[in-house]
């Protein structure tokens, strides 16, 4: 994601500028839609962050569409409940997945039997935001960076302990990342969400976790916990301060949370383009950008075909590191 993540406005710049010019078409091909309400199904309950991208993604787009932007909630099983709803839905732009990277890239892998398959069931239309991840350890642990992290789990027997917030999830496949860039071993101790993770590293019955850094850096202000890295290539505008895994031994090393707009299949292009504008439009805005930014966001923006084409490299990476680190369902 090196070039999407660093040239995030030129991206934004060349998707409006390509969604312009379909939208010539879209009036010609169908003066109609959207006619009625949109659905935007999201795998994770509300308030989560999300069900917060989507919402403020789904003010904009509904300005622009002059249509309500629905989110229906569909929580459970790392997203892929809903991302199978949306799969079966007619292509009539009138049903969109709001669909992360643990739902779209790492689950297909955990989850064999899935009842869809992201690239072939789904037009990814634009991505969204994305933020990175966070590694911190309890204070107590001796360790202020990447490499004294590494010195301290190769003299464990047994590996170091860390936290996540479930089998699967981002948390636990950029744990077992950084376990394979890094040679060495981390026992992984699986919560049922991030809160309750986050709780026993506070307590320091866990040494430490990745977590999403907005929801972290409350915590690591209050030195309640210490950051040691994120996950992102470029260091984060909301913690500057914090520098990342990859350039503190570990070049190129990346892992982060996206969120992504996908529509199912068989929707036409025109209405593809349609939404593409009024999404890319609506991440244009400078108060939409302003409000995912203060919750430590990387706005996006970009193409179809550049969406599909860093999902088929990225599941690769994935795919890669599911097997090798024997990642199962719970």
């Amino acid at each position: 994601m090196k070039k999407l993540y660093s040239s995030t406005r030129r991206s934004l710049v060349l998707a409006l500028a390509v969604a312009g010019c379909g939208w010539l078409g879209v009036a010609a091909a169908d003066d109609a839609y959207p006619s009625k309400p949109v659905r935007m199904l999201v795998g994770f309950s509300a308030g989560g962050a999300v069900d917060n991208v989507a919402r403020q993604l789904s003010q904009g787009m509904s300005q622009r569409l002059g249509q309500s932007v629905i989110i229906d909630n569909k929580p459970g099983a790392t997203g892929t409940i809903a991302a199978e709803a949306a799969a079966k839905s007619p292509g009539d732009g009138y049903t969109l997945l709001l669909g992360t990277q643990s739902t779209m890239l790492v689950a297909p892998s955990v989850y064999p039997k899935l009842g869809f398959k992201p690239l072939q069931d789904f037009v990814p239309i634009s991505l969204v935001a994305s933020v990175p991840l966070v590694l911190v350890a309890h204070p107590s642990v001796p360790v202020k960076n990447i490499r004294e992290l590494i010195e301290l789990a190769r003299s464990k027997d047994g590996g170091m302990m860390y936290a996540s917030s479930g089998q699967g999830g981002p948390q636990h496949v950029a744990s077992e990342l950084l376990a394979q860039m890094a040679g060495v071993k981390l026992t992984h101790v699986p919560y049922k969400g991030e809160a309750i993770a986050l709780n026993d590293v506070l307590g320091n019955q866990v040494p430490v976790m990745f977590g999403n850094l907005p929801t972290l850096l409350p915590h690591i202000r209050s030195g309640k916990v210490r950051a040691i890295a994120v996950s992102s290539l470029q260091r984060s505008e909301a913690a500057p301060d914090i520098p990342t895994i990859a350039e503190s031994g570990l070049p190129g090393f990346e892992a982060l949370t996206w969120f992504g707009v996908f529509a199912p299949a068989s929707t036409p292009r025109p209405i593809v383009d349609r939404l593409l504008n009024d999404i890319n439009q609506t991440l244009a805005d400078p108060a939409t950008r302003s409000k995912l930014q203060a919750q430590g966001l990387t706005v996006m923006g970009n193409h179809p075909d550049q969406f599909r084409a860093y999902m088929k490299t990225e599941t690769v990476k994935w795919a890669k590191l599911v097997e090798s680190a024997h990642i199962k369902p719970e």
